[in-house]
């Protein structure tokens, strides 16, 4: 059986419930009942400065087909313009059956959420997610029109209605009002391909919300293999894919995507129930540092911006890639001027070698190299931007006659140096995945798998380190199920577990979970 097989459709960091302490766990039924607890994970909540808030709802709507929301935002007037903090929080609520669902939300055309939710128990669940969007300060000062989606399915068997609730909560600033620290002048959709900046643009960041999703195989990208190799998801150069982003045609940014896992995702459902995946529910974007090209972008002029997925087959869908333009602004100069003084693209080399046998194995391998660097010369003197990125991927896939056993044992790596006068940050970024899905001769379906979410940053100026930190969040799984028979004769039994680790010259955060049926039975704190 595929890793697609007939279980899944689609597709944050969630609120924890209170910590149970060991001497306190729960004792876990013998297998999963109609019941159990609300998702969690052990991400941090979303750090407040403890100052007065005022509250505004974003969208309130029931989703049951894919008839998206539509409504209107405006500034609280209870804050004015004191705020410098804004946290967005998502309240929903299912029950009975359903898939998990993909879902978006934008404001003013600027996307802001992109998460997707958990599957219910059938006497159904409540889960939240929250995100800190102060970034998003220019699109939130105004009135706007707003706009959220969760495609659903509702039908005699797909009982679960999608029931949401957003809501922004901005916190006053203590003292002078001042952004906070990274919060952009201006944030611009990047909707019909082409971006005109402000003349006097300093900084250029574009964020993409990269999901393979929607169902197919491009949902298990990091499974597929060239045509020669019998397996039931094929793409002409394998499983590696990229995603790019160009400026008039010239490509100014590589990225490896993050391996997404939805809920219902490794055939297996029951790994997910309380522990989702990471970053399942709060899809995080690729950031790329455009820096070098303002100078380029700086004429008054339109210039297509676009983003791509290399790896997939032509004319193939399944991969969405909406985009943000993050500016910041040159508060001394009208007209802000420069250059692209550097572009070496590296030559992509990506191998998939198929190895016939009891099991088949395909091995592959492929990455790409960019350096960009520019200057600009502002009010405050020329300024020199140099971005490195280096990206990687390696995967062994092994699986068996009708695809029983099927595993994968992946890795991929993301560096970047972003190196702004004198001062450079060091970015390492490492994603794992290890898991196998097998069928027993009693048509029992068990997933075991270890998905790893790692980061380092280093920022250094003339050799001194000024800050760093560092992540690292990890989940296992281990759920089996009969196949083919009704719900109760199922005998489903899993558990799962969750370490996130945050350390560095910023503090340090540690939170452990463990699930047994369902039941959270650890949830320990180490900082």
């Amino acid at each position: 059986m595929s890793m697609i097989g007939g279980l899944t459709l689609a597709a944050g960091l969630l609120l924890a419930a209170p910590a149970a302490h060991a001497d306190q766990a729960p004792t876990p039924p013998a297998e999963f009942t109609t019941d159990w607890h609300d998702p969690v994970t052990a991400a941090p909540p979303v750090a407040v400065p403890g100052t007065r808030s005022c509250e505004v709802t974003l969208a309130e709507a029931q989703f049951r087909d894919f008839t998206p929301y539509k409504g209107s935002y405006a500034p609280p007037k209870e804050c004015g313009t004191r705020w410098n903090k804004v946290v967005l929080r998502l309240e929903g609520k299912v029950k009975g059956r359903q898939y998990d669902r993909l879902g978006h939300l934008s404001v003013g055309g600027v996307e802001i959420l992109r998460t997707s939710t958990p599957e219910p128990s059938p006497d159904g669940i409540a889960w939240t997610v929250e995100k800190d969007v102060t970034r998003y300060r220019d699109v939130l000062s105004r009135p706007q029109p707003v706009e959220m989606l969760i495609g659903n399915v509702v039908n005699e068997t797909y009982t679960g209605v999608i029931d949401v609730r957003v809501t922004l909560a901005f916190h006053t600033a203590q003292g002078p009002v001042k952004p906070a620290a990274g919060t952009p002048d201006r944030v611009l959709p990047l909707t019909d391909g082409t971006l005109t900046t402000p003349r006097n643009t300093e900084r250029v960041l574009a964020e993409v919300y990269a999901t393979g999703s929607g169902g197919g195989c491009e949902e298990f990208w990091y499974l597929t293999v060239p045509d020669a190799a019998p397996y039931s998801c094929k793409a002409t150069d394998g499983p590696y894919r990229e995603v790019q982003i160009s400026v008039d045609g010239q490509l100014a940014g590589i990225a490896a995507p993050f391996p997404h896992v939805w809920t219902g995702g490794w055939s297996n459902p029951f790994l997910w129930y309380v522990t989702p995946a990471p970053r399942a529910f709060d899809v995080q974007p690729v950031v790329y540092d455009l820096t070098p090209f303002a100078a380029v972008l700086n004429d008054g002029r339109a210039h297509r911006v676009e983003v791509s997925v290399a790896g997939v087959p032509a004319g193939q869908s399944g991969w969405s890639v909406p985009a943000n333009v993050l500016l910041w602004q040159d508060e001394g100069s009208k007209v802000v001027n420069g250059a692209l003084d550097r572009h070496e693209a590296g030559v992509p080399h990506n191998s998939a070698v198929y190895k016939a046998g009891s099991p088949d194995v395909l091995e592959a391998a492929g990455g790409h190299t960019l350096t960009v660097a520019g200057h600009l010369n502002t009010s405050h003197g020329r300024v020199s931007t140099t971005v490195t990125r280096t990206v990687e991927n390696t995967s062994t896939h092994r699986w068996g006659a009708d695809e029983n056993p099927d595993a994968l044992t992946a890795a991929w790596r993301d560096d970047e140096t972003v190196t702004v006068g004198r001062t450079a940050t060091r970015t390492h970024r490492a994603y794992t995945m290890d898991g196998e899905i097998t069928i027993d001769a009693g048509n029992r379906l068990r997933t075991v798998l270890t998905i790893g979410d790692r980061a380092s940053v280093d920022v250094v100026r003339d050799g001194r380190r000024l800050s760093w930190s560092r992540l690292d969040d990890t989940y296992t799984g281990d759920a089996a199920f009969t196949l083919g028979v009704p719900r109760e004769q199922r005998h489903a039994v899993g558990t799962s577990a969750e370490r996130y680790r945050t350390y560095g010259s910023g503090g340090c955060y540690d939170r452990s979970l463990k699930t047994v049926q369902g039941t959270l039975v650890e949830d320990l704190r180490r900082c």
